[in-house]
């Protein structure tokens, strides 16, 4: 290479300043992604602007575009149109969706948190399903994406749900997340964005309207998955409680004969309350008194526990 003030490589020296190899440069100059260069002798010569080039392709690939729409967007650059507006929105987009920031743990306090047996086909499995994430060179440490996700997972092994049940629900709930996802952005792709993407690229100023309504519709598909699962958590443990508690059939008639597979079994009050309660509200009263009391006993323990909760990521915060 000759002086860095005079800007001129030899492919092989752009071809170390870039990090891309010989052969990718030759392949971007077929396709047009990069300025003819200049033709000196028998070599050709390339400059600064040839090493930007190369280091703009490589940060779109890293971002997911196509050579293909890389070429577009480059002949737009070209035309004087500009990429900042369509990389704030790539930027935008590929943002983060939560707050919640990464944590790191190691092998034995991962041990421990499950009650301290050793699993490595456990950790194996929260490996591949992105739950836990290796760190080059530190094989008994791990990153933790989100620490909500695995606090998730101690609480319910607690309880005592296998680790098996545990992962095998993920996986079953990943699939039915990424549905929403994908009919949420379907949804706001059709009705919001269709007018910003319908020409390619976008304009600067389109680019930039629509990462400013990524921006604001960002928090929209969470508020409403957390609304509409809270009313159906509502909805189905107040149904679920009830049946187990026989509140869906006469209170006190004989047991019903043994259910099929599958199928649960209320379970019948003892005779003593069934008295109490209809010595207080009446015969014709009392599955509706049981089924009033299930639904405030539900709501009470939702609250202390969107109370402790809250409490705990208070402490959490005061601990920062």
């Amino acid at each position: 290479m000759t002086s860095r003030s005079a800007a001129e490589y030899r492919i092989e020296d752009l071809a170390h300043a870039s990090g891309a190899t010989v052969r990718t440069i030759r392949a971007y100059q077929d396709r047009g992604l990069l300025p003819t260069p200049e033709r000196r002798g028998r070599a050709n010569v390339y400059g600064d602007t040839h090493l930007a080039r190369l280091r703009q392709i490589a940060d779109l690939l890293d971002r997911g575009y196509t050579l293909a729409s890389i070429k577009e967007l480059l002949e737009a650059w070209d035309a004087g149109r500009g990429l900042g507006g369509v990389l704030g929105l790539v930027a935008e987009v590929h943002g983060p969706w939560t707050d919640e920031q990464a944590d790191r743990i190691t092998r034995d306090e991962l041990h421990r948190k499950f009650g301290g047996v050793q699993d490595d086909q456990a950790v194996a499995e929260a490996v591949e399903l992105g739950v836990l994430e290796p760190i080059p060179g530190l094989p008994d440490e791990f990153l933790v994406p989100s620490p909500q996700e695995l606090s998730v997972a101690v609480e319910l092994h607690g309880a005592g749900v296998p680790l098996t049940a545990i992962s095998g629900h993920l996986r079953e709930l990943r699939g039915q997340v990424e549905h929403i996802a994908s009919r949420f952005l379907e949804f706001t792709t059709e009705h919001v964005f269709a007018r910003y993407l319908g020409h390619r690229p976008p304009t600067d100023a389109d680019a930039a309207e629509a990462a400013e309504l990524v921006r604001r519709l960002r928090p929209l598909a969470q508020q409403t998955v957390d609304a509409e699962l809270a009313r159906a958590m509502r909805t189905f443990a107040t149904r679920h409680l009830q049946h187990h508690l026989g509140a869906d059939t006469p209170l006190g008639s004989a047991p019903s004969p043994s259910p099929s597979p599958g199928e649960s079994r209320p379970v019948l009050l003892p005779p003593d309350t069934i008295r109490a309660v209809q010595q207080l509200v009446g015969p014709q009263n009392v599955a509706a008194f049981v089924k009033s009391a299930t639904e405030r006993e539900v709501q009470a323990r939702t609250l202390d526990a969107l109370a402790t909760s809250h409490l705990k990521a208070n402490q959490v915060d005061q601990m920062d």
